[in-house]
């Protein structure tokens, strides 16, 4: 599907990747609602992307029911990229009700319900896209993220699915799946250092592969270096020995690190 000329919704559009995605958007032409909570930033983010039709619609995702009205007060719209997520490391046992309430219904609830309330006008033109902005923690679980792990799992499980239904009928349906990404995401956020040797990829690229899904119509587009890519895929496929792996070394210090820096983001 082409952007230019049409309307694209962008959730968690003022994060380090919801920036990029924005100005990679706007930069093929197409007009953005940009959602996330708070107003200021999306105000002087809509003022500095090229085109001036762009709305704003602050939305927090974690509360009931946000995710039917920011469909609503979007309206028509050619493409859904659902990008906005929480953190959601650490144990179990560490989290509140209602910061495992709010992961589940950020990084996996609004997702479907936003795909819910935008496919029939889709349905109905014979044409949009929706893309999904999991990660490989989708694919490979990782110590102190079982929660997180789950919301990714779901929402692959998710797309996957919803592409088999909607592929047919003319409406794309992807994923992006980060790896460890440098200037954006849990490691920025957190402060820890990434896991040595294992390379990372940079905000731009997700933008990238956010723009192929869609102009492309390609079922999952992963961001990372090919040893991250490899051992995701050994994962699906051996899964026992790949937690046992995870398990041990430096990803148990790297993971503590991440989970103790996001604490207060949940």
């Amino acid at each position: 599907m082409k952007l230019s000329g049409r309307t694209a919704l962008l959730t968690g559009a003022t994060g380090g990747l919801g920036r990029e995605i924005a100005a990679a958007l706007a930069g093929r032409g197409a007009t953005l609602v940009l959602s996330g909570r708070n107003p200021e930033a999306l105000a002087e983010l809509a003022a500095g992307l090229p085109g001036d039709e762009h709305r704003t619609v602050p939305t927090d995702l974690a509360a009931p029911g946000a995710a039917e009205a920011l469909a609503a007060e979007a309206g028509q719209v050619d493409a859904l990229v659902a990008n906005a997520g929480l953190p959601a490391t650490g144990r179990l046992p560490d989290f509140t009700p209602e910061q495992l309430a709010a992961a589940l219904r950020v990084n996996f609830e609004a997702p479907i319900v936003l795909a819910r309330a935008l496919e029939p006008q889709m349905v109905e033109r014979g044409s949009g896209h929706m893309v999904f902005i999991s990660s490989l923690s989708g694919k490979s679980a990782t110590p102190l993220s079982s929660v997180y792990n789950a919301t990714k799992f779901g929402l692959r499980g998710f797309a996957l699915g919803l592409r088999a239904d909607l592929n047919p009928l003319g409406i794309g349906v992807s994923l992006v799946s980060p790896g460890t990404i440098r200037e954006a995401g849990m490691y920025a956020d957190s402060g820890a250092d990434p896991i040595p040797g294992m390379g990372t990829g940079s905000p731009r690229q997700v933008a990238e592969a956010v723009l192929s899904a869609i102009e492309k119509n390609r079922v999952e587009v992963t961001v990372a270096p090919i040893q991250q890519r490899l051992l995701a895929h050994f994962a699906l496929a051996s899964p026992a020995v790949a937690v046992r792996v995870a398990s041990g070394g430096a990803g148990q210090k790297v993971a503590a690190d991440v989970a103790a820096g996001q604490a207060d983001k949940r």
